[in-house]
């Protein structure tokens, strides 16, 4: 033995392990205060009859927080190692219960058709639960026309909300119209890559 301690003597000094995420983290927060406007949303949204332009100017900025939010708390808990277990569960929760409650109210409403909702919803809710089914075998990625999706349905549904002249309300005709084209479209490549998925795991690969 030289007496030389191992990192003066050239080799490499043992990686620091990064400390768990803590569960209160900025990202978290961001995610529970999106859960919270939920039902502020929806008693704005729904009060006076949702028919008072004031209280649906109030439901929209609350909404969009919420959408504001969605862009930042996955980012911020990539970022900084803020990702944790219950971030993991909550922040897709806190995607669909204010858009669920946005759609759902406005067809109540009778501002958006049920169909529209229902489609929204349904490949919302059945595109999360078969991440969950392939999960040990793989993530299935957010695509590009994923995140279009996401984009084209939260200014879609954000038009609905505000009162709006004649000629908006024709252009959120057409970007809901885009908005559930893509919600159809990339649900089907998202099957696609489950199927792929599923048939790339070992034959002898036991179930869970």
């Amino acid at each position: 033995m030289s007496g030389v301690p191992a990192s003066a003597a050239g080799s490499p000094a043992p990686a620091t392990a990064r400390r768990p995420a803590r569960l209160w983290n900025i990202a978290n927060i961001l995610t529970m205060l999106r859960l919270c406007l939920v039902p502020a949303f929806v008693l704005l949204m729904l009060h006076s009859g949702g028919d008072d332009p004031a209280w649906r100017s109030f439901a929209w900025a609350a909404f969009a927080i919420a959408m504001i939010t969605d862009l930042f708390d996955g980012h911020l808990a990539r970022s900084y190692n803020l990702v944790t277990d219950f971030g993991k569960i909550a922040d897709p929760i806190a995607d669909k219960a204010i858009m669920g409650a946005a759609l759902i109210c406005l067809s109540a409403l009778q501002d958006l058709p049920w169909w529209v909702t229902g489609v929204i919803l349904f490949r919302e809710i059945g595109i999360t639960l078969m991440r969950f089914w392939v999960i040990r075998h793989g993530v299935i990625p957010a695509s590009r026309g994923g995140k279009l999706k996401t984009l084209f349905q939260g200014v879609g549904v954000g038009m609905y909300i505000l009162p709006l002249t004649d000629w908006l309300a024709t252009l959120r005709f057409w970007v809901m119209a885009v908005a559930v084209v893509l919600t159809v479209l990339t649900g089907l490549d998202y099957i696609r890559q489950a199927v792929v998925l599923r048939r790339a795991a070992p034959a002898g690969e036991p179930e869970r």
